[in-house]
């Protein structure tokens, strides 16, 4: 059986679509899960992994967890507690989706070093582990639904700043994979879409999918922090402008292992408009 942390977010969600079609018996967990959330078949248990009284029997009669850093809350996680009721259950082997800030931007305590604190434990932890570590997703732009669907607008800063955004379904199916098969063990994988695409373009992709022009609307920094400081803490929302306007290379550079996984290209953004365009219109 396979555990799947946070499973009605954007990748937990398809990875447990994924592993259910494989013919994986899978536990989904989330704090606010229901039946409705997962396929049919495959059992859902509420748990949060701040809370370990909500973890207990979560992890009987596994044999692998794909676990989640816990974004900008991390640093509310007990990763060893959480690795230890885990092997307590008898739980082998470990898939984390980290952050590939943890690489490219060690320096930040507010973006990325938890997340390392986190790759450490599960390193240490003695089961067997993969660690995924994209970058932005393409799901990110939903942010932009309410603007699309009112007005046919986009308002980002930075328009002409590409970054290598990654589809959490290609993430999903690199976690199936690293769940699944041995060849994955002890990797670390930095996961990037196929190429590099800016707020701009991202906004015509997604007009594109609709049939109409969806226009750009470029926010200035300050504009784009205001609004972000709405919904994530002020070191989180610095850290990730910067990242956003002055991307360094590393972030900008489109690495081989989600295709290497795969076996096939990563969906571009565009592709991810059309399946999801939807909740745009």
């Amino acid at each position: 059986m396979i555990v799947v942390t946070g499973a009605t977010g954007n990748v937990g969600r398809s990875l447990v679509r994924a592993l259910a079609e494989a013919g994986e018996e899978v536990t989904a967990t989330s704090r606010g899960i229901s039946a409705q959330d997962v396929p049919e078949g495959v059992r859902h248990r509420r748990a949060d992994l701040i809370d370990a009284e909500s973890l207990r029997g979560v992890f009987d009669g596994a044999d692998a967890v794909f676990l989640q850093n816990g974004g900008p809350s991390a640093h509310l996680l007990s990763t060893p507690d959480i690795l230890d009721a885990a092997k307590a259950g008898g739980v082998e082997r470990v898939v984390l989706l980290s952050s590939q800030g943890v690489a490219t931007r060690p320096q930040s305590a507010s973006h990325a070093g938890t997340a390392g604190a986190i790759e450490d434990a599960v390193r240490q932890s003695g089961l067997r582990w993969t660690i995924l570590r994209p970058g932005g997703f393409h799901s990110n732009a939903f942010a932009w639904a309410e603007s699309v669907r009112a007005r046919r607008t986009v308002a980002a800063p930075f328009g002409d700043v590409g970054l290598p955004t990654i589809d959490p379904s290609d993430i999903a199916e690199v976690a199936a994979a690293a769940l699944r098969e041995d060849q994955h063990l002890g990797r670390t994988y930095e996961l990037t879409g196929p190429a590099l695409t800016t707020p701009r373009q991202r906004a015509a992709a997604l007009g594109a999918a609709l049939g109409e022009p969806v226009r750009f609307i470029e926010q200035t920094r300050e504009e784009a922090r205001a609004d972000m400081l709405r919904f994530m803490p002020e070191p989180v929302v610095d850290t990730t402008l910067t990242i956003l306007g002055e991307p360094t290379s590393a972030e900008q550079h489109l690495t081989p292992d989600t295709a290497h996984v795969l076996g096939r290209p990563p969906h571009t953004f565009a592709d991810w408009a059309r399946r999801h365009v939807a909740a745009f219109r």
